[in-house]
């Protein structure tokens, strides 16, 4: 099952998504920018082999709902999130609003 759910953040909505799986749940929150994820995504591979698409993403893991990712700290952030002033320890919700 896809659940898709509007998050206002500061005045700006952005877009929850919560993907159902057999013994897992992904998770992200986006914005017209960039996004953050659970655990799923593989920071590396956006950081190495997709360089060139200049993604802006941040992974938080150990979350299992919408409101842990906008809570946790990220665990790791691409280069292109690091231009706007993200970095690891930054909770998901702080991000979002630096990708608005």
């Amino acid at each position: 099952m896809v659940t898709l759910k509007p998050i206002v953040i500061g005045g700006h909505t952005m877009l929850g998504v919560v993907v159902q799986l057999p013994k897992t749940t992904l998770l992200s929150v986006s914005t017209d920018k960039g996004y953050i994820m659970c655990g799923a995504l593989d920071v590396g591979l956006l950081n190495d082999k997709l360089k060139d698409r200049g993604i802006i993403a941040g992974r938080a893991v150990g979350v299992r709902t919408l409101e842990q990712l906008l809570n946790s700290p990220l665990e790791s952030v691409t280069h292109e999130a690091e231009k706007l002033g993200i970095a690891a320890g930054m909770s998901g919700r702080e991000a979002l609003l630096r990708m608005v």
